[in-house]
């Protein structure tokens, strides 16, 4: 705005204010469209080249997945890489139309390469497979990245419930019992109990691999419907309880298992008795017969 006033400080007086402002607004408006006309296309040409994480997948063991370019087709492109892993293992391209795969190991029959829009299928996946995937397509002098991130999960265990306390335990007329909801050798996983659809705990694990077990008391009277369900991004395994079944078999084994023990000790009791009256009349007969002896004897 000085340069602008200096210049015309001259003729300041033949030129019409509102002339002299939208000149120099127009001077000024010119110098920013440029400047932000520069930084668009810095940003549609160089922020491609950044590899960025943009998409993240989640698959079970034995699965596939397709890995997507996102193109219609290959007429304007030059070349599509697939590549894995921190190393940036290259696993397929296709280039004019020719298609190559690499040499890993652990993709060998596993990949197909999609020759008509660069689609990568990678099928029968374990956990050998989870990591990153980078995807570079070459148009031209541009090279635009993708990073997929991709996990694989295991397939998950059936939760054993299992009985925690010996019964269900009676206390102030209420019946209660302890049940233990388990898991073995699993990762990535929560372990839960419902009752009917409401939450009541959880349990989760991330990285390792090591077994679950989640405790839950419940009151024999309650009517509703206990689960325990296992569950990852990708599946789920569910085992559901009726708590009154559980207590009525748990009473019933009681009950039996008391009968038993009352006959048994009825059984000893009698047995007891009868040695006992046995016992009695050996002692009567033993002292009649040392009486009859002493009677004998004194006679003669």
């Amino acid at each position: 705005m000085k340069k602008c006033e200096r210049r015309d400080s001259v003729v300041f007086h033949e030129i019409d204010h509102s002339f002299f402002f939208r000149h120099c607004v127009r001077n000024y408006l010119k110098r920013w469209k440029k400047m932000i006309h520069a930084i668009v296309l810095f940003c549609l040409f160089c922020f491609p080249l950044i590899g960025a994480v943009t998409d993240t997948m989640a698959v079970m063991e034995g699965d596939f997945f397709i890995l997507h370019t996102g193109l219609a087709g290959l007429q304007s492109v030059d070349k599509v890489e697939w590549r894995f892993g921190s190393s940036r293992t290259l696993i397929a391209s296709i280039a004019n139309g020719s298609i190559e795969y690499g040499g890993d190991k652990r993709f060998r029959d596993r990949l197909q390469l999609e020759r008509r829009t660069g689609d990568l299928t990678i099928t029968n996946v374990s956990n050998e497979h989870s990591g990153v995937y980078k995807r570079s397509i070459t148009i031209g002098l541009k090279e635009p990245t993708e990073e997929i991130h991709v996990t694989v999960y295991p397939h998950l265990p059936v939760p054993v419930i299992t009985k925690y306390s010996p019964q269900c335990s009676s206390s102030s007329s209420v019946s209660k019992s302890v049940l233990l909801c388990s898991v073995l050798n699993v990762s990535h996983v929560t372990l839960s109990w419902y009752k009917a659809t409401s939450l009541l705990s959880n349990i989760s694990v991330s990285d390792l691999s090591i077994s679950l077990s989640l405790p839950l008391e419940v009151e024999y009277q309650d009517k509703d419907t206990y689960s325990c369900l296992l569950n990852n991004p990708v599946s789920n395994q569910t085992t559901h309880l009726d708590i009154n079944t559980l207590c009525h078999t748990s009473d019933h084994w009681s009950q039996r298992t008391e009968a038993m023990i009352r006959l048994v000790v009825t059984a000893v009791m009698g047995v007891a008795a009868v040695a006992a009256v046995v016992v009695l009349v050996y002692d009567i007969r033993s002292r009649r017969v040392e009486l009859e002896r002493k009677t004998k004897f004194i006679e003669q």
